[in-house]
């Protein structure tokens, strides 16, 4: 019987469980779909329970497929999304009015969880960020509104039935810990990156919760946000609880660590690979994609970038800050671009009778427009602003809207085709954004280590790394969020002393893509125009001021 790991990653719509050697090598893994409510565009809102349902039955199900093994420890992350029980650590509802038109009735009961991309507190965070006070120059100068403390201001004031019934407010990361071993210790991954606690300083700021209009949180001395804030890796209470071993499967006690938000285990799964030498991490961005992205720095020391999350202390990788950039909509852009099409039905069609995706028939496609060209220059007229869900940075804007110019009087499967590709390059320059605003304030970083969704995409890789300059490392192993998770179950299991030890020992490199020479300029023009058409909807936005 071999030893193995067990990483848990909870994703905006499924719940995943992957069983690891402790060479990084997958046995096995399985998946479970879990509902995403949306009453309005605004509101995003899921079932804690259903949550944790979907991972018993993924762990279940990848255990039982991974065949005879010992599994020495539990890494579990997740999305940055609130979660609210009460006393009995039942659900609260968070649900604002129901949402009739999909069955469900007023106070959606079993509703306890604002998602992340949840943008109901919009107000709230412009009141805080009004404050000015000293916490918010760790967020990048400007709180956002998917972060915990503007929802839990909403649901004060908004929702004060919840607010009053409310006996624990969760990072949904670290539910799935207190799920699993019973102990309300917290993160300091997700405290200190969507709840502005201090790491570098081990406190919560009493004065920023007071301004806040928070205050009452301070006074019942932060029991209701944690008391106990662990590191990554740190073994969380005595391990798996009776109770949640009957449930998963596993023996009781195994050790499970402190959780991770599941873009920062995916960092862990890739950032520290080794490639071509010394491994220097400012160098280097973790992208981790999916619905939305994430774009992760380390540095020894801390970076104060305007409009960039951070810098966090110790909240991804041990003794270095960390920075966080990210797009609010990445997956779900394209995925909206293309699906709302008038000619996505055919090509859909196309692909579930040839057995591939919709992207994949759309990529070869634009390679048969290209003929002997470069298939970047298609799209020299039609260009997209992809703030469609708002900047998350380094504009940090969430009033922001998307934009699309050159749009023709036809909508075929070529027209499709371009769209798309225009939609990939308009989030290439959203990355490269990023990156330029990064290594403005210190960074050199020149490589991009991708995993997530879209690293399943060959345009959107290729297109990464010509708009931006940086060479694309994938992962050798693809799953690498499950990855990240299971390094940190290594490290509280007792399997390596650190984490760093952890990630040398079970991350590793893969395919590299290159940046394609002859296209620079190119990119350079339409990176102008990407910057452009955001000033150009400043200007819309002040001439409709004016009546």
């Amino acid at each position: 019987m071999i030893d193995a790991l067990l990483g848990i990653d909870v994703g905006t719509g499924s719940a995943r469980a992957g069983v690891f050697g402790l060479d990084g090598t997958m046995l096995a893994q399985a998946s479970r779909p879990i509902r995403l409510w949306r009453p309005s565009p605004d509101l995003a809102q899921q079932s804690s329970a259903e949550i944790w349902a979907a991972v018993c039955a993924a762990v279940r199900e990848a255990t039982a497929a991974a065949g005879p093994h010992a599994t020495k420890g539990i890494g579990i992350n997740a999305t940055c999304s609130l979660v609210v029980l009460d006393v009995a650590g039942r659900p609260v509802s968070v649900d604002p009015a129901g949402a009739p038109e999909q069955g469900v009735p007023a106070g959606a009961p079993e509703q306890d969880v604002i998602v992340w991309l949840d943008h109901r507190a919009g107000e709230q965070a412009d009141r805080i960020n009004a404050t000015g006070h000293p916490v918010l120059r760790y967020v990048g100068g400007r709180i956002s509104l998917e972060m915990e403390t503007p929802k839990l201001l909403w649901l004060k004031e908004q929702h004060p039935a919840a607010w009053a019934q409310a006996a624990h407010f969760f990072d949904l990361p670290d539910f799935l810990t207190w799920r699993a071993t019973g102990s309300l210790s917290r993160s300091l991954c997700s405290t200190v990156c969507k709840w502005t606690y201090l790491g570098h300083e081990s406190r919560w700021d009493e004065s920023f919760f007071r301004v806040a209009g928070l205050g009452a949180l301070a006074d019942e001395g932060f029991a209701r946000i944690g008391q106990t804030v662990l590191a990554m890796g740190e073994p969380v209470g005595a391990g798996l609880s009776s109770a949640a071993a009957v449930e998963l499967g596993l023996p009781p006690g195994t050790p499970v660590s402190s959780s991770a938000i599941d873009a920062h285990a995916g960092g862990l799964g890739v950032i520290g690979a080794v490639l071509d030498g010394p491994v220097d991490l400012r160098r280097r961005i973790a992208l981790v994609g999916g619905t939305s992205s994430c774009h992760m720095a380390v540095s020894p020391e801390p970076r104060f970038v305007p409009g960039v999350w951070g810098p966090y202390f110790s909240a991804m990788v041990p003794g270095q800050w960390l920075n966080e950039g990210g797009q609010s909509a990445t997956g779900a852009l394209i995925d909206h671009l293309v699906q709302t099409h008038a000619a996505y039905a055919t090509v859909a069609e196309q692909a579930s009778r040839t057995g591939r995706h919709v992207f994949a028939l759309l990529a070869d496609r634009l390679d048969a427009l290209a003929a002997d060209s470069a298939p970047a220059r298609l799209t020299a007229g039609l260009h997209v602003m992809p703030d469609f869900h708002g900047n998350r940075s380094p504009r940090a804007d969430a009033t922001l809207r998307g934009m699309i110019s050159g749009l023709k009087l036809s909508a075929t499967a070529d027209d499709l085709a371009l769209l798309y590709l225009a939609a990939v390059q308009a989030v290439a320059y959203g990355t490269r954004h990023i990156i330029e605003t990064m290594n403005q304030a210190g960074y050199m970083i020149d490589s991009i280590m991708a995993c997530g969704g879209g690293t399943k995409d060959r345009v959107f890789l290729r297109e990464h790394a010509d708009a931006t300059g940086c060479r694309v490392v994938l992962p050798r192993e693809p799953e690498a969020v499950l990855l990240g998770a299971a390094i940190l179950g290594g490290v509280a299991g007792g399997c390596f002393p650190g984490i760093a030890e952890a990630m040398a020992a079970m991350s590793r490199a893969g395919e590299v893509i290159e940046p394609a020479q002859g296209v620079q300029a190119y990119h350079a023009a339409k990176y102008a125009v990407f910057q452009r058409m955001h000033g150009d909807q400043m200007e819309y936005r002040a001439l409709m001021a004016k009546p």
